[in-house]
């Protein structure tokens, strides 16, 4: 297929003040006299402004018809990278070719006048768009009743609630026929109902050969979505490929060791610490994405301050939802053999914790990992790391993938039959049909 979108070393940067921004002629003044004072006294007097790189070098291409999920961390870049495809700002560098008609949502009512009535945005976003107002019209009660604001349609959008914002917004973008959707955190408003409609309707849109970008923080979603994802990270594109394998490379970086929360001060008696831990999946055991119906590692990097007894520690994990709750309770106690053995002072040991599946629905979760003797003495212990997520899978392989309207977190395999009718039970015929 031809790339509809083709991005070539795209390059965006910003000048930004190094202190507050003179706002009157005394604060101008005052700015120049301080700096001739530092000259005076040969002192180094810093620039007024330095260049900061929002994107730097990023290539790539979507195809028509792809879901191309973008993610990564707060600051990374992807907003900057939407608002050049938008067309709403220019790349410092580089160029970009889009062939389509191209439809955004970047943030919570873009486009939309709060002065104006619900029914009047969509029109207004139409004309935008470049449809005609009969086109528009033939649309309306499809976007009307897919947002769900219809009772509120000529009330004016400045009074709707931030969920009736976003539902019309996203209502507009996704049905006003735009060959190219920009998407960037809409899910992150709304409720569950709400984001399956979303998904469903960027499924329908795409197997009718329309191309999404879509940006999100909820990988789960990005998994489910997208078969092919990007990772951007202080403005660099560091990963592009199969969705599995992005998600797994984002979640892959934020485990405990590479941040401050390996030095912090810590509970227990830390006669031995963890000093890393990180959750791995697939064959390889190397920053695969994990998979409800495939094998799962967790591997705590465990360094001694003085030599102990490791055989008579435990070690307790626990699996958490991010969305509260602990779904998974594993622990050493359960183990034919204890696996530590004596470990020296400053020897660093890994431990892994080795799983055949992990049976939850898709989603992300957080590890907790604890280090005890047998007598209850806190020896170390770290809460809410080793981000990752469970991507979306058919694990009943029945085709079909569970979902946030799947309730229960956990996965059991189980069958349905139908057993012959008993002609009565218990001396009761069986009700008349």
């Amino acid at each position: 297929m031809a790339a509809v979108i083709s991005a070539r070393s795209l390059g965006k940067h910003y000048r930004v003040w190094t202190h507050s921004q003179p706002r009157s002629l005394s604060d101008r003044v005052a700015l120049a006299a301080d700096r001739l004072r530092h000259r005076a006294r040969a002192r180094p007097v810093a620039p007024l402004r330095e260049n900061i790189w929002a994107l730097k070098d990023v290539s790539f291409d979507v195809e028509q018809g792809e879901v191309l999920g973008v993610i990564g961390p707060n600051g990374a870049g992807k907003s900057t990278l939407l608002s050049i495809l938008a067309r709403i700002t220019d790349p410092t560098e580089g160029e970009v070719e889009i062939h389509g008609r191209v439809s955004s949502l970047l943030e919570v009512g873009t486009g939309f006048h709060p002065e104006l009535s619900g029914r009047d945005n969509v029109f207004l976003n139409g004309a935008v768009l470049g449809m005609r107002r009969s086109e528009t019209a033939e649309k309306f009660d499809e976007i009307v009743d897919f947002s769900g604001v219809r009772d509120f349609i000529d009330m004016p959008v400045k009074r709707y609630s931030t969920g009736m914002y976003v539902r019309l917004a996203f209502s507009v973008a996704a049905h006003l026929d735009p060959e190219i959707l920009l998407l960037d955190e809409v899910f992150a408003v709304g409720d569950r109902a709400f984001q399956e409609k979303c998904l469903a309707r960027i499924s329908e849109m795409t197997s009718s050969g329309r191309t999404v970008l879509f940006v999100s923080h909820d990988v789960s979603s990005v998994a489910r979505l997208c078969d092919r994802a990007i990772v951007l990270n202080d403005g660099e594109l560091v990963f592009a490929g199969p969705v599995d394998d992005a998600v797994a490379r984002y979640l892959s970086s934020r485990t405990l060791g590479d941040g401050a929360t390996a030095n912090e001060e810590r509970e227990g008696t830390g006669d031995v610490r963890i000093s890393r831990l990180q959750v791995v999946g697939g064959t390889s055991g190397e920053d695969s994405a994990v998979r409800a119906d495939g094998p799962v590692a967790i591997r705590l990097h465990l360094e001694a301050a003085s030599a102990t007894q490791a055989g008579s520690l435990r070690i307790q994990l626990g699996i958490h939802s991010t969305l509260g709750g602990q779904y998974v309770a594993l622990s050493t106690d359960f183990a034919a053999d204890n696996p530590l053995d004596d470990i020296a002072a400053g020897e660093v040991v890994t431990v892994a914790c080795e799983l055949e599946e992990l049976p939850l629905k898709p989603g992300t979760y957080y590890v907790s990992a604890s280090i005890e003797r047998p007598n209850g003495e806190l020896v170390d212990a770290v809460t809410k790391e080793a981000l990752f997520a469970v991507v979306p899978t058919d694990y009943f392989r029945t085709g079909r993938v569970p979902s946030e309207r799947h309730l229960a977190p956990l996965l059991v395999r189980h069958r349905w039959s139908v057993e012959e009718a008993a002609k009565s039970l218990a001396g009761v015929e069986p009700m008349p049909r």
